[in-house]
């Protein structure tokens, strides 16, 4: 943790912190309360359409929405962005996932997301870490070379408003959970392993516990 950090991260078990954000559609807005009692939630706190993992983490999440509704599982994303930006980015790239837009990332530091501090031991790290995690690479590239790497096969241009949130936001970490019907965090995911994200979720019943009745595919 780091001074960035007001609160410890939540744990398993604890209530999950209230929130209600703009939603990115221009509708109502997106407030957890209102799936308190109804269903559980899969939600994922991610940062700016800067970040290529996010845009990749928002399609991802909509394309599995429908899978995890036919279980009761509601899914809900919170994207660190304007909405007017996030309503031009999802004009031109539609998704299903509702979504709720929160630049000054409140939600990060209810959960208790860290920000780690930009020191020049992490600042090696990151530009000595390859990754590849969609596959879409040729070969692992290094952290700092992923964005454009990304943006390429996107067809994505960075703005203005990528460039600024970038510069306030790096290096937020993100964050998915698994929230029960009573409001009770179940799960916590601290990276985005998306096969064992989705089979976790799929070992969840309706009423919002893991299910030995239902197998992971």
């Amino acid at each position: 943790m780091t001074n960035n950090d007001p609160r410890p991260p939540v744990a398993p078990g604890e209530p999950a912190p209230d929130f209600t954000l703009p939603a990115v559609d221009g509708k109502e807005p997106v407030s957890l309360a209102d799936y308190r009692g109804k269903s559980p939630v899969f939600l994922g706190l991610l940062i700016g359409l800067w970040c290529p993992f996010c845009r990749r983490q928002i399609a991802k999440m909509g394309t599995n929405e429908a899978r995890l509704k036919a279980l009761g599982v509601e899914t809900v994303g919170v994207v660190a962005t304007e909405p007017e930006n996030a309503q031009l980015y999802f004009k031109f790239r539609p998704t299903r996932l509702r979504l709720g837009a929160d630049p000054e990332l409140t939600t990060h530091r209810l959960y208790g997301l860290p920000k780690p501090a930009v020191t020049d031991e992490f600042m090696k790290q990151f530009e000595a870490t390859r990754v590849n995690p969609f596959g879409e690479f040729p070969e692992p590239l290094p952290l700092p070379k992923t964005p454009e790497a990304s943006a390429k096969l996107d067809g994505y241009k960075e703005t203005d408003t990528d460039q600024g949130e970038m510069m306030r936001q790096f290096p937020q970490l993100k964050g998915h959970f698994l929230i029960d019907r009573d409001g009770t965090l179940i799960h916590v995911f601290q990276h985005y392993p998306w096969p064992e994200v989705i089979e976790a979720l799929l070992a969840v019943s309706r009423d919002g516990h893991p299910s030995d009745n239902v197998e992971p595919r």
